[in-house]
């Protein structure tokens, strides 16, 4: 990591108003040739915002952007990646149904000399370009069938194809498994080896340690502070962000499991959306007083199985039950009403409706609580709304702020608030801390441990093995929808859970390839 060569762009007191809102506070930063620079700071700090600006999808109230010395004004996103600029947004901008191909060539099509699309060359310059990066993608693959990490790669194409220089990518690890994060990492590494500029904004400050050259820390709108890597740790990296001391570890006692299971799936077996069997006579227990940990590689069944807990989806055989009350095939509804709360990891499809208000998404699932006959009683409802607001820190929300406007962290804590303050037996937490920052995380751990201590029944399904190391109190691995491994966390270690995760190690020893645990340190199972 060296981050020596020249600077491309300097952004100057830079500053963006949404009305009284001031996201970004005369900020400044520089990015170098050939560097990776990491940009961290809280949720609403004003990351993406000050990206937008970069990339040209927000207008900048006052300050200077110059590029190459130059000084620019982007009027959108066209301009920028004319210009060289690329970015990978935290939700994809994808057409699911479109092929890799289609994706990546969208509005830079190969044309025929009949002026039609020559499917054969945009096929042919997407599969150079990905074994240029070792990306290893199919153009023919349609998106909506890829796993996450794979979409993020056709993103990445995309903004490459266009030529970037610059490369913006924000939160690109919130769903990525170790594996395809260590993957990403080389790609970057390598990017900039070559020359290309990349901007990483992310929470995770281990990751910044592990990949960058330079780092700036940002709060309240402004750039704070900018450092080298060489010296700093991961503590006053997130005191910077935070603005106080932020305890980088969960805090908990053994745990006392007891009673009958809280939730209880037996013989469970689920086809997925491609015919495939996703989950094959799967069986688990979660009881009262423990917080139980799932840990696999994308695609082995942990979605499906989620989903059927959750009601979104019916299993062919087998059974599920939530406080003794069977479910498996029933309504999310049914599932709520047994004693579920959960967490989904996609939060704008599924756990939020992003375009009504905050409170109106707190309220979901607790109308009945503010009932009054056949109308809802919106000002206490509001009122309710206005508290968590303050008690999960949500950034930049009022109770009638739009979801859809919030940063992407500060849309999970609308969810976790809604879902952490429900009555409920079963707390099903799927990525429950992914986009959030460190001090959020820190909030949302303890709670989860707090929960368990109450004597609730935790199911934590996570792509972050440092948070199924620090939450769990059991781990269980999921490989090729089988339960391989049931394990406590003192007794395992991330070495060995990646083997059961990549299948070379279990019951399914031999059938799948080795999978790397962790790009950073095993024994680390800090933020």
């Amino acid at each position: 990591m060296t981050g020596a060569g020249p600077e491309r762009v300097a952004l100057c007191n830079i500053a963006k108003s949404f009305g009284e809102l001031v996201a970004v506070d005369d900020a400044s930063m520089s990015i170098r040739r050939g560097e990776v620079h990491a940009l961290v700071g809280e949720n609403g700090a004003g990351k993406t915002t000050l990206m937008n600006i970069l990339y040209g999808l927000l207008s900048r109230t006052s300050g200077d952007i110059l590029l190459d010395g130059t000084p620019v004004a982007f009027k959108g996103p066209a301009e920028a990646i004319r210009a060289g600029i690329g970015m990978v947004h935290q939700h994809f901008k994808l057409a699911p149904s479109f092929t890799v191909a289609e994706n990546i060539i969208l509005g830079s099509e190969p044309l025929s000399r009949l002026g039609q699309l020559d499917r054969l060359e945009a096929d042919r310059r997407t599969r150079a370009l990905s074994q240029r990066f070792g990306f290893d993608l199919d153009p023919e693959a349609i998106v909506g069938t890829l796993p996450i990490g794979l979409r993020q790669r056709v993103e990445i194409l995309k903004a490459l194809y266009r030529e970037a220089e610059i490369l913006i990518l924000d939160e690109p690890t919130s769903v990525l498994t170790p594996q395809e994060t260590r993957e990403l990492f080389a790609t970057m590494r390598s990017l900039a080896a070559n020359g290309r500029s990349i901007v990483f904004i992310t929470h995770k400050l281990k990751e910044v340690l592990a990949v960058s050259d330079r780092i700036s820390v940002m709060r309240h709108g402004r750039i704070i502070a900018t450092t080298g890597n060489s010296g700093v740790s991961a503590e006053q990296l997130a005191r910077l962000m935070v603005g106080r001391p932020v305890l980088m570890r969960v805090v908990k006692t053994r745990a006392h499991p007891a009673g009958a299971a809280a939730l209880k799936v037996e013989n469970l077996t689920v086809i997925g959306d491609r015919g495939e069997t996703a989950v094959a006579d799967l069986s688990l227990a979660v009881r009262p007083g423990e917080i139980v940990g799932l840990a696999g590689v994308q695609g082995n069944g942990q979605d499906e199985l989620v989903q059927c807990i959750a009601g979104l989806r019916r299993p062919l055989s087998g059974r599920i039950e939530i406080c003794g009350t069977a479910v498996a095939g029933r309504e999310p509804l049914d599932c709520r009403a047994a004693g579920l709360a959960y967490i989904p990891a996609d939060r704008g499809r599924v756990g939020l409706s992003r375009a009504s208000r905050v409170w109106e998404n707190m309220t979901l699932g607790h109308q009945a609580e503010f009932a009054r006959g056949p109308f809802l009683a919106a000002r206490s409802a509001r009122a309710r709304s206005a508290e968590l607001i303050r008690r999960f820190d949500v950034r930049g929300a009022n109770v009638d702020t739009p979801a859809a406007s919030l940063s992407g962290g500060n849309q999970q804590k609308v969810q976790l608030a809604r879902e952490l303050t429900r009555a409920a037996a079963i707390i099903l937490a799927e990525q429950p801390s992914q986009g959030v920052d460190i001090g959020a995380i820190e909030a949302i751990h303890r709670i989860l441990v707090e929960m368990r201590d109450a004597g609730r029944a935790v199911f934590v399904i996570s792509a972050d093995l440092d948070e199924i190391f620090a939450l769990s109190d059991r781990i269980l691995v999921i490989f090729r929808g089988r339960i391989v491994a049931d394990l406590t966390a003192e007794e395992t270690d991330f070495e060995e859970i990646g083997r059961f995760m990549g299948g070379i190690e279990g019951p399914s020893a031999g059938l799948g390839r080795a999978t790397a645990s962790s790009n950073l340190d095993a024994g680390d199972r800090v933020y």
